[in-house]
């Protein structure tokens, strides 16, 4: 039976449109992150190998954790998003939810930083070189204090889009940038009158970057007046344990869903490096692009858990549909543009990086345009698979994308890739391809889930 329309279900084109207007900042702004950490790199390699290559372990933690913890604490978006749809403006609920959102920040940081200082066991265990643990224990010792503004930002980031006002988190982050940049020009080298630190000093400037953030993020709370009303701040010391449990019941799928995806690729790095260095060099390049791919359809999945919230939270089917197909579209028909590119152009792309007119890189090049080509044929399937899961998370349906996602990534994904990767001759091509049957088989049952939200009873909303 097709859902019959609400009197304020939004036709495909304004649909369109308002997803567009949440989406289009967001990806942006996951852009601008993605340059923020590119900036880092180019620093800290001024300082030498070792750095460098320490400064990489150690953010491949602390960004697990930091990425992790804000999936989790992000669930507080499909919640205010229901209840705007529910009673909009719903200033008690969201200020609530909000309250016990940043309270489980502050709590789940806590255990964030605890896990960051075992980093120098994980050194040892891992058998990494002495001198390159002993600087990542060195840099992560000031890093590791960055997880709670992180988080809390990260808070207050789904608090302004789905407030309606998702270009705050473009500029915040835009200059977020130029706060990094010269905090990193002064910490490191002893510029400004600051001491040289070193590697530490670029830890300094990560903690300032994300305490400017918060500090700029809470200004433009207090300084708008359709953010300010909703006082998020009063009454901060009372508790509402049942809202605090629905964020933590929703969110901590989300947060393992994330640690399952970006458990494969870091998993793939390791299978990479066995292969050979210059397959992991090349491996690195690659999915380098394809993360700055990927952040595009990772905002209009994150409009698309508001845009199906709102309509969860009104209890309109039909509303639910039209903005998550819309925004599987959208992300999709973006992918669709990076596929090409990377066909063909690659090495315009790879130029980013490197000289591939360079006669030393030629070998380096040939590895990274072929990882690029398998590349392309899962850019379709890594957008919807981004994308449906966003939408499903509007139905505050959870539980059983992570479980999708464990399978996809680890079973088909993972497995095929250290079995083509190691035991066969393709090598490097074998380690892709397993990344791209895994990012393709949960696009697929993702997509089934979504499209079969009606029959599966994740349109009802009980409360």
């Amino acid at each position: 039976m097709r859902p019959v329309a609400h009197p304020e279900t939004p036709g495909w084109k304004v649909e369109t449109r308002a997803t567009f207007r949440i989406a289009g900042p967001l990806a942006l702004a996951n852009l601008l992150q993605m340059l923020t950490y590119a900036i880092d790199v180019m620093f800290i390699a001024r300082l030498g190998a070792d750095e460098l290559a320490a400064s990489a372990l150690a953010v491949a933690l602390f960004g697990l954790i930091v990425w992790s913890l804000q999936a989790l604490t992000g669930a507080v978006a499909p919640i205010m998003a229901a209840e705007i749809g529910a009673r909009g403006p719903a200033l008690r609920p969201v200020r609530r939810a909000m309250r016990m959102a940043l309270w489980l920040s502050l709590i789940v940081s806590i255990v964030g930083m605890a896990l960051c200082a075992l980093i120098g066991p994980l050194m040892r265990l891992t058998g990494q070189e002495p001198q390159i643990a002993a600087l990542a224990a060195s840099y992560m010792q000031v890093l590791l204090w960055s997880t709670a503004p992180m988080v809390l930002a990260g808070v207050l980031r789904n608090y302004v889009s789905t407030l309606g006002r998702p270009l705050f988190a473009t500029f915040i982050t835009a200059l977020g940038i130029g706060v990094n940049a010269l905090a990193n020009y002064a910490f490191i080298f002893g510029n400004l009158g600051a001491p040289a630190l070193g590697l530490p000093g670029a830890a300094v400037a990560t903690l300032i970057t994300s305490l400017a953030i918060l500090a700029m993020y809470a200004a433009a709370i207090r300084l708008d007046p359709r953010l300010h009303r909703y006082r998020i701040m009063g009454f901060f010391w009372r508790a509402d344990w049942p809202r605090f449990m629905d964020i933590l019941r929703i969110g901590t799928p989300i947060a393992i869903t994330v640690l399952a995806e970006a458990g494969v690729f870091g998993a793939a790095a390791f299978l990479m490096g066995r292969v050979g260095g210059l397959e992991l060099a090349a491996h690195t390049l690659a999915l380098n692009l394809a993360a700055f791919a990927f952040q595009v359809p990772f905002g209009v999945g994150q409009a698309a858990t508001i845009r199906v919230g709102y309509f969860f939270g009104a209890r309109d089917p039909l509303g639910m549909g039209r903005a998550g197909w819309t925004s599987i579209v959208m992300g999709s028909g973006f992918m669709v543009v990076t596929a090409l590119a990377m066909v063909l152009a690659p090495e315009a792309l790879l130029s980013v990086y490197i000289d591939p007119a360079d006669p030393a890189n030629a070998q380096l090049v040939a590895a990274a345009t072929g990882f690029l080509l398998i590349a392309a044929a899962f850019q379709l399937s890594d957008g919807i698979q981004a994308v449906a899961a966003g939408a499903l998370r509007g139905l505050t349906d959870t539980r059983v994308p992570m479980w999708i996602a464990i399978f996809s990534y680890w079973l088909p994904g993972f497995g095929l890739a250290a079995g083509l990767g190691l035991g066969t001759a393709m090598g490097g091509r074998g380690v892709w391809i397993g990344l791209a049957t895994g990012l393709t088989v949960a696009a697929a049952l993702l997509l089934q889930r979504w499209n079969a939200r009606e029959t599966l009873g994740l349109t009802r909303r009980e409360i």
